[in-house]
């Protein structure tokens, strides 16, 4: 009996293993890793009570396509780093998230996969004006390379505390170069917003300014540097929020985020003309796993994700899903009661505005030369020289020196 009861006690652990078995089929247990490449605080990361979109997107993964993928997500402060990364191959990503003319760049060199909108069902709730012959970043109108992700203009923002109410430089690039406000002014650390800064303001074209107006810019920027307190990116957050710097030149949805801890910034978009971009997603050539890397983009347009990760970055979306979401709006009014007019409305339409293309590489060239220089020559450099200088004078007056004294001996002996 005893032996029956061990036989029976035996086949139903067999059964439960056996059905424990059967129930993990058709469920994955390899681990899928997507590598996505995006901008410093670009995504709803689950801080502060929001919603975590890259993990509801291995959620979805697990419930729905019945797959274990692990996101792993990176960030970069510019373009060209992002672009110096992914050219050289010394990182593989299945998804980044470049701007418009490093799109266009990417695209020129073979660098990026063209999409398959099969695959990416909710690129319908794209606004027209983000498709076909108005992506004016795309050289191939046949293949579509990428799919928008945010976009906006890049204003000026001003702590209204230590900028005068009067100042006549206000509504102009002309306050980033004021002295009133020296060593309280923040410029961008790239060379094409640095550039394009200084072009706007001097009414050129961005694109077809020529190599003499690019050197017009530099002498421009170089006088700049007398009143800037540093050159930053994702750092002017802390900077502007804590009101250790007065000036800076970003964009406006960042601006919506640094008012929400510091209500004594204001903004403006320059009335000379700024740049407009378009941040979207694409595939890089080399991407291990693409078809997920679809799956991933289509997950972000689907309407409550990028809701969620709108009203967390607070950039301007280009999914109609989103703008005509009603909790999407009350909840950006909340942040700022002009916050939909200045990502959306009157404001942002009618200042001039031109988007950066991709320039030639002779002209990249002259660019990266220009920049050098301006990084290179500081006022610790300019110090340099003149101690340089008086060293080198010296030397010489102690030469001739010994030449006269030497002379002199000698025709005392003659």
């Amino acid at each position: 009996m005893k032996r029956f009861a061990c036989l029976y006690t035996l086949f139903l652990l067999m059964l439960v293993l056996l059905c424990a078995i059967l129930s993990s089929c058709g469920k994955s247990t390899k681990v899928e890793t997507l590598y996505v490449y995006n901008w410093g605080e670009y995504i709803s990361d689950g801080s502060e009570g929001s919603v975590d979109t890259n993990a509801e997107f291995e959620k979805y993964c697990r419930e729905k396509l019945g797959r274990n993928v692990k996101v792993n997500y990176s960030t970069f402060s510019s373009n060209e780093d992002m672009y110096a990364k992914v050219s050289s191959g010394s990182s593989t990503y299945d998804v980044i998230i470049p701007s418009d003319y490093m799109i266009q760049r990417m695209v020129g060199e073979g660098l990026l996969l063209p999409l398959d909108l099969s695959k990416i069902p909710n690129y319908q709730y794209i606004s027209d004006e983000f498709k076909g012959e108005n992506v004016y970043y795309e050289d191939d109108t046949d293949a579509v390379y990428s799919v928008p992700y945010f976009y906006g203009m890049v204003g000026v923002i001003y702590n209204s505390k230590i900028v005068k109410a009067d100042d006549e430089q206000l509504g102009s690039w002309d306050l980033l170069w004021d002295a009133d406000y020296s060593g309280d002014i923040l410029q961008f650390n790239n060379s094409r917003d640095a550039f394009g800064t200084a072009l706007y303001r001097l009414g050129y074209d961005v694109n077809e300014a020529t190599p003499e107006q690019w050197r017009e810019a530099l002498e421009l920027l170089k006088t700049q540097k007398d009143v800037v307190q540093g050159y930053v990116m994702d750092e002017i957050f802390n900077k502007m929020k804590s009101g250790s710097a007065a000036v800076a030149a970003y964009y406006a949805g960042d601006f919506l985020s640094m008012y929400e801890d510091n209500d004594d910034l204001a903004f403006f978009y320059p009335r000379e003309g700024t740049n407009y971009y378009v941040d979207a997603m694409c595939i890089p050539k080399n991407s291990r796993n693409a078809d997920l890397a679809m799956q991933y983009i289509n997950f972000m347009c689907r309407e409550d994700i990028a809701v969620a990760n709108a009203s967390y970055t607070y950039y301007a979306s280009p999914l109609t899903t989103v703008r005509e979401n009603a909790d999407y709006i009350e909840a950006m009014s909340e942040v700022h009661e002009d916050a939909m007019d200045i990502l959306y409305g009157e404001e942002a339409s009618s200042t001039p505005k031109q988007a950066y293309l991709n320039l030639s590489p002779d002209r990249l060239e002259m660019l990266n030369d220009l920049w050098e220089e301006l990084k290179v020559e500081s006022r610790i450099g300019k110090g340099i020289y003149v101690c340089c200088g008086v060293i080198v004078c010296s030397l010489a007056a102690l030469v001739v020196w010994q030449f006269l004294k030497k002379r002199r001996w000698a025709k005392l002996y003659d």
